[in-house]
């Protein structure tokens, strides 16, 4: 006999309400690039125009307005592009219906012809082209004998290799149309990669043109592409086959822009709802979201396109609640998706308990819960459970799955142990996260006088010691970073060797006693770029480089990756804690921050990270809002209008126990007691200091192992081999026969509806149906055993998905 409950959502396709038509009034038109800068007689820019209707739907009407030049002798407007004619300052004019905007033109140089550049010009041209992708030649062995650095990070060595490699057979100054980059490029000989670029394309142009130029090298350095800007940069497309043209812009450290959109990479995330063309031409499929990215140089930038059903009727709920269900209000308002309704009490008590101490409510718990009649029942409860000593449980457990706290042949166990309980006793003592974390980088002394110290003997490689701290403190994945710059991402290798320069003075000694080891700043060390072969100087990971004489590097970086200047670290804090109580992070997976992984609602994202700032990053604060708020505390049915998303908190997401609370609360349910290494008879799986202590239980339920620093270690993933054990297993049945309950309450004279009311008040904190009640007895009644039978009901309760998932 197995109690079903329903713990999985079926999903369906969407469905519109009927409501009354809102006003769909166009109140705004904006030109896109608004600040346009013309230099050099080469230069151009495309613009576009964008309407903004009442109800945040967006047009393209770029081939619609009437655009005018304010100064004609300045600028020349052709085919909605603008060309320099002579230098001074206009604007550019757009009328639409009873709309109007405008754009301001600088224009400087308009005269002077500017030389096709080897890094400005013709890496771009590789890089559109596809030549040094993985798949091509930026292999690691390059393709065909011909090898470019991967997306173009290597610019001299590429020009050396494309022109010095293997003689006249590349490039041909006495015929440059006979060169076979070019023939090659162009389909006009044989070519594995295929037809690259038309003979009559501006990409070939420009390739031919160098050639024609001697093929020479930048004679000085070319300035560095700064940032690049995504045009609109939000669009809101209403009907299947609507567009919108996409303008990408380069700023430049010599103050000039570039229009980049024909050299750049553009690609989505999501092509059924918006495909994207080589040109940065966006088309509307069905409904959903998508984010649309264009990369140039080193830069990836996106932009969110919501694509909506035409004539979609939708009437916005009244918003109530916190700042974040008006952020997250917003965002549903844009998807035309109505919330769902609010959990009942019941519901709410075992999944706020389950959340904050990794507990089950008592039965006083949920009887005085259910008896208190005031208004902000709810709220009180929070606060009650934020100052139980099991909170503070918790987190230590997470940042220790995070910080990799276990013995092996590096960590002894009493390292380990009081690595662990320094965490728990820093997260106890309300110490602020940000200062915990400054402790813990900037730490020297012995592991066992100084426990933050762990941290460096946890792992003693230089380059992943960098790794671990990017990807645990500020959710950067760095790693690919080592060997080439990211394709999807800003990060660089001289960003990735500079970031490690500050834990390559890292000191390590052997104690008084030969299990401790001592860490301290030896003054000496250097990370070498593998390019150059040059040392690194120590600079933050997109910021600034410091001034480190006669400081600890580690000292300085705990100082700035805490800072505000920091943009990473509270962002990255708070989306963690984000995604504890909503089972997905704003940006997912928590720990791979990045512009080509964009955050589902980047307002709330920023809005989280700024409120922990402004609570001195006091963790309890922060959870109090998001338990407070009524996205948190919605109910898991989804209705007709949210039944596909899944990233918008639209309804409550159905979560597995992770493992260690799951074991917890079975240990509760059943009243009985479990021991760990190092722990006394009773202690919580959530206590177990040493990650290489586990039993069978918590690694079948996918307690993270502590190899890693990534968030997916601890896995809640269901599977066959869990639902075995627990039907098999001891975990359940053993531990009801263990615990005895089911003969105590007998004994003390319940009835058998009563203890089955227990069972359920016990394990899932409500009272059975009527329907459950008088179905069970029945079927207790003709075991002919009332311990047997109401054991049965028990371990079925325990088995049912209802218990096993948070919800």
């Amino acid at each position: 006999m197995v109690v079903k409950r329903t713990a999985f959502i079926l999903l369906s396709m969407w469905l519109t309400l009927p409501a009354p038509a809102a006003d769909k009034a166009w109140e705004a038109l904006t030109i896109y690039p608004p600040e346009v800068q013309l230099a050099t007689a080469t230069d151009f820019q495309n613009v576009i125009a964008v309407a903004r209707r009442s109800d945040g739907v967006t047009l393209d009407v770029t081939d619609q307005v009437a655009w005018t030049v304010e100064n004609p002798e300045l600028v020349r407007f052709e085919n909605f592009r603008l060309f320099p004619s002579s230098d001074g300052q206009t604007k550019l004019l757009a009328t639409w219906q009873d709309l109007a905007a405008e754009a301001s033109i600088g224009v400087s140089a308009a005269t002077t012809p500017r030389d096709i550049s080897f890094h400005l010009d013709i890496m771009p041209v590789l890089t559109r082209s596809g030549c040094n992708t993985g798949s091509c030649h930026g292999a690691a062995r390059g393709k065909d004998g011909f090898r470019l650095s991967l997306f173009g990070y290597d610019p001299a060595g590429d020009y050396q290799r494309i022109t010095r490699e293997i003689g006249i057979r590349r490039i041909n100054l006495a015929i440059p149309e006979q060169s076979l980059v070019y023939l090659k490029a162009t389909g006009a000989v044989p070519h594995s990669g295929g037809k690259r670029m038309d003979p009559d394309s501006p990409y070939a142009a420009a390739l031919l043109g160098w050639l024609n130029g001697g093929a020479l090298l930048d004679a000085n350095a070319p300035p560095e592409c700064t940032q690049v800007d995504l045009f609109p940069p939000q669009a809101v497309m209403e009907g299947e086959g609507a567009s919108q043209r996409l303008v990408a812009v380069a700023h430049y450290a010599d103050g000039t822009t570039r229009d980049v959109s024909s050299l750049a990479a553009f690609s989505t995330n999501n092509d059924r709802s918006a495909a994207v063309t080589e040109l940065g031409a966006v088309t509307a499929g069905v409904r959903g979201e998508a984010f649309v990215m264009a990369r140039f140089d080193t830069h990836t930038v996106g932009t969110q396109v919501l694509t909506l059903p035409a004539e979609l009727e939708y009437t916005a709920p009244e918003v109530t609640g916190n700042y974040i269900d008006e952020l997250v209000a917003e965002k549903l308002n844009k998807l035309r998706i109505l919330p769902s309704g609010q959990c009942t009490d019941e519901e709410f008590l075992r999944r706020v308990t389950i959340d904050i101490i990794g507990q089950l409510p008592t039965e006083e718990d949920y009887q005085t819960f259910m008896a208190d009649t005031a208004t902000d029942r709810r709220s009180q409860v929070i606060d009650r459970l934020l100052e139980r000593k099991e909170f503070s449980e918790i987190w230590a457990m997470k940042w220790a799955q995070l910080l990799l706290v276990k013995s092996d042949n590096q960590v002894s166990y009493k390292a380990a142990f009081q690595y662990s309980s320094w965490l728990t006793n820093q997260i106890a003592q309300d110490k602020p996260i940000d200062q915990i974390v400054r402790e813990m980088i900037a730490a020297n002394g012995g592991v066992f006088e100084q426990p933050a110290t762990n941290f460096y003997q946890v792992e003693r490689d230089t380059l992943k010691t960098a790794e671990n701290v990017a990807q645990v403190f500020m959710g950067i994945r760095t790693q690919c970073t080592q060997c080439h710059n990211h394709p999807f991402d800003r990060w660089t290798m001289n960003d990735y060797y500079g970031f490690a320069s500050f834990f390559s003075q890292i000191g390590r000694k052997t104690g008084e006693d030969y299990r401790e080891v001592i860490i301290f700043d030896r003054a000496s060390g250097e990370v070498n770029h593998p390019v150059t072969g040059q040392p690194v100087p120590p600079t933050f990971l997109g910021g600034p480089r410091p001034e480190i004489q006669g400081q600890d590097r580690r000292a300085v970086l705990a100082a700035w990756i805490t800072s505000p200047e920091n943009p990473f670290f509270a962002n990255s804090i708070a989306n963690r804690v984000w995604a504890h109580f909503t089972g997905v992070g704003i940006v997912e997976p928590v720990d791979d921050i990045r512009v080509s992984n964009p955050a589902s609602n980047p307002e709330l994202f920023d809005k989280l990270g700024q409120k922990l700032t402004e609570y001195q990053f006091d963790l309890k604060q922060l959870v109090r809002d998001i338990c407070n708020s009524q996205t948190y505390q919605r109910t898991t049915t989804p209705n007709d209008t949210n039944q596909l998303d899944m990233r918008n908190y639209s309804y409550a997401q159905v979560r597995r126990v992770p493992a260690e609370m799951l074991l917890d609360c079975i240990l509760q349910a059943t009243d009985t007691k479990e021991k760990f290494r190092g722990l006394p008879l009773g202690a919580r799986a959530v206590q177990i200091a040493d990650g290489s202590s586990s039993n069978y239980f918590l690694t079948t339920f996918g307690r993270s192992p502590r190899t890693t620093v990534c968030d997916c270690e601890a896995s809640t993933d269901p599977s066959l081999s869990q639902a075995l054990h627990l039907l098999n297993g001891n975990a359940t049945q053993g531990k009801i026969a263990q615990g005895k309950l089911v003969s105590t309450w007998l004994d003390a004279g319940l009835t058998v509806p009563q203890v089955i009311d227990k069972i359920y008040i016990r394990s899932l904190s409500r009272h059975p149906t009527q329907a459950e009640t008088d179905r069970l007895t029945k079927l207790v009644a003709e075991t002919g055993d009332n311990v047997t039978g109401l054991e049965d009901v028990f371990w079925a309760v325990l088995n049912s998905r209802e218990f096993m998932f948070n919800h």
